[in-house]
C-alpha cells in the first residue's frame, strides 16, 4: 500500500458522503467502522512490520487511513449532522485562503512576529510555558490574517483592491 492507496480510500469516503441512499447516521456509522478496522489492521501488522513515515509503508497508510477516517466521521457528525458549525469557522477561514495563508508565512515569520509581542521578558516570566504562548500567539496572527482575508471574501484580489483604494487609484479592472 502507497500514498495512492491512502487517496483512493478517501475518493471512496468522499464518493459515500455524496451519495444520497445512505441517512446522515449511516454515513457516520460506516466511516467510523472502517476507520477502526483500518487503524486496527494497522496496529495488529505494524507488530510485525513496523508504521514508518517517511517510506508509506503499508502499515503506516492503514494506521493514518483509519484516524483520518474516524476523524472524518466525528466532524461530519458534529458539523453536518447535528448542525454544530460555528466552532468549524477558522477551518473555513484557513481552507478558503490556504494558499494565500501559505505564501505570506514564506515571506512573514509569524514565529519571530510573535516574539515581538511576548518574547524576551514575557517569555522568560512565563518560564517553561513561554515556548507555548508563543506559538499560540502566532497561531492567532495567522488566524487574524485568515479572518481577514475570508472578511475581503477575495483572497489576493481583495488585498489589491483594497491595497488600490488605500493608494487612492480605485480600479474596477480587476
Amino acid at each position: 500500500m502507497t500514498g495512492v492507496h491512502d487517496l483512493g480510500l478517501f475518493v471512496v469516503a468522499g464518493l459515500l458522503l455524496k451519495d444520497g441512499r445512505w441517512s446522515d447516521a449511516r454515513r457516520v456509522q460506516i466511516l467510523f467502522a472502517a476507520g477502526v478496522v483500518s487503524l486496527g489492521i494497522g496496529l495488529l501488522w505494524a507488530m510485525q512490520f513496523p508504521i514508518i513515515k517517511l517510506l508509506w509503508t503499508s502499515t503506516y497508510v492503514l494506521v493514518s487511513c483509519g484516524i483520518s477516517a474516524i476523524l472524518l466521521a466525528i466532524f461530519h457528525l458534529l458539523t453536518d449532522v447535528l448542525g454544530w458549525r460555528r466552532w468549524a469557522q477558522p477551518f473555513v477561514w484557513i481552507g478558503m485562503n490556504a494558499i494565500t495563508i501559505y505564501l505570506v508565512g514564506n515571506i512573514v515569520n509569524f514565529r519571530k512576529l510573535a516574539d515581538r509581542f511576548v518574547g524576551g521578558d514575557v517569555a522568560i516570566a512565563m518560564g517553561r510555558h513561554g515556548e507555548l504562548l508563543r506559538s499560540v500567539v502566532a497561531l492567532g496572527l495567522v488566524l487574524t490574517l485568515a479572518w481577514y482575508l475570508h472578511r475581503l471574501q477575495t483572497g489576493w484580489r481583495g488585498i489589491a483592491v483594497q491595497f488600490s483604494a488605500f493608494c487612492g487609484r480605485w480600479s474596477h479592472q480587476w
